[in-house]
């Protein structure tokens, strides 16, 4: 999250009002802990919106299949429909009449060539990633094994939207806890790691591997392989306020993994090599995942942002505070040294995701999946496709909705 420098003073205000109303090989440098604050940093600006060039005359869209992008629009339907856009590119009633001619649609090339406006947020370049549904062993209850817990969300853990104090921070929310009189940062994962959280019957379920356990946080959602094989799904519900740091980045910045080793099958190689160094890594991110039971069926994804089933290689997360959750998007990007250019629709978020044109593709489940989306970082182009009122409203210079 991003706070502008003036509303400090508010956001202390508003802690305080929250108050009142409760009654052996390579080393890998020790990361100092952060000062117990919530950072302030300067509001990232809005691109401009501009028209981009018809999908008719893009590369791929003769050959891209669009008929399950055009079932995954249906289902985000309802949320547009009905919740209000943290992007500020459209109002409530712009999607009325494309869901409305999506319902009856039988061409999906053609509706989406024709029912809405193509646009681009800046120069429209951005970074593209992948995640996947991971399968790690598991139990519900901790036995020899099965030693690293997934928990649930704690119920102190407070959840605070500072625009009910104060208009001009609306959409900015900061997460922590009560501790005597004063809203302090929740515990972070070192503090948990250690036993912040034990003896509060929060744990969901025990995962075999701490290594594979870290990496479905970050995958934000997965199944677990239960020992009378019986599949348990987890999902996201919530995190503890910290930022996310990436820790194959730390790696390739502290020269022990190349770029191209910097996978998370490549992490987890140095990690289980290095099993010191390699939990002093994974505190150096600070940020913690806590989970829900799933009962989404086992033939469709995990359940996303907006609440509908995710669909593999159509469904990506978004930063919401610059694409519609829900709104459908032109990707032209390489996997694999290959291009990929397919209508995607925004149905996820992710910690890591922040800032326009900033995509992270859903693979699916399987090893197939964990490959590609492990290997996945390249720079590909975005194009919005939104309701044609809104497009002329934002590239003519009204301004974005608040």
């Amino acid at each position: 999250m991003t706070f502008r420098l003036a509303p400090l003073r508010a956001l202390a205000v508003a802690a305080g009002l929250v108050l009142a109303g409760c009654a052996g090989g390579v080393k890998v440098a020790t990361v100092p802990p952060a000062p117990s604050r919530v950072a302030v940093k300067a509001e990232t600006p809005r691109p401009t919106i501009a028209f981009a060039a018809p999908l008719a005359s893009r590369p791929g869209f003769a050959t891209a299949d669009f008929g399950p992008a055009l079932t995954a629009f249906r289902r985000s339907c309802p949320a547009l429909l009905k919740r209000t856009d943290a992007s500020g590119l459209t109002l409530p009633g712009d999607w009325t009449a494309a869901c409305a001619a999506a319902a009856t649609a039988t061409d999906p090339r053609a509706f989406f060539a024709t029912a809405l406006r193509p646009v681009v947020a800046g120069d429209g370049r951005g970074l593209d990633t992948g995640y996947f549904e991971p399968e790690l062993a598991g139990s519900r209850t901790a036995a020899p094994g099965f030693a690293v817990p997934l928990y649930r969300r704690p119920l102190d853990l407070i959840d605070l939207d500072l625009g009910t104090f104060d208009t001009s921070l609306n959409g900015k929310h900061v997460r922590g806890r009560i501790a005597g009189k004063t809203f302090v940062p929740y515990f972070d994962r070192a503090a948990i790691d250690d036993g912040a959280l034990t003896g509060r019957s929060l744990e969901l379920a025990w995962a075999a591997d701490p290594y594979e356990a870290f990496f479905l946080e970050i995958q934000g959602s997965g199944r677990l392989r239960l020992p009378d094989g019986t599949i348990l799904r987890v999902g996201y519900d919530g995190q503890n306020g910290h930022a996310y740091t990436a820790i194959g980045k730390l790696l390739r910045d502290r020269g022990v993994l190349a770029p191209g080793q910097a996978t998370m099958d490549g992490i987890i190689g140095w990690m289980r090599s290095h099993p010191a160094d390699g939990r002093q890594l994974m505190r150096a991110n600070r940020s913690y995942v806590f989970f829900r039971v799933l009962t989404t069926p086992a033939d469709l994804g995990p359940t996303g942002a907006i609440g509908v089933p995710l669909t593999p290689r159509v469904s990506v997360a978004a930063d919401p505070k610059f694409v519609v959750l829900g709104g459908p998007v032109w990707l032209d990007t390489t996997v694999d040294g290959a291009p990929f250019r397919n209508l995607v629709v925004a149905q996820d978020t992710g910690g890591a995701i922040k800032g326009a044109n900033r995509l992270d593709v859903f693979w699916g489940a399987g090893a197939a999946a964990r490959a590609t989306a492990g290997g996945l970082s390249s720079t590909g182009s975005v194009t919005l496709l939104l309701p044609a009122a809104a497009a002329e409203r934002l590239v003519h210079g009204a301004p974005p909705a608040p």
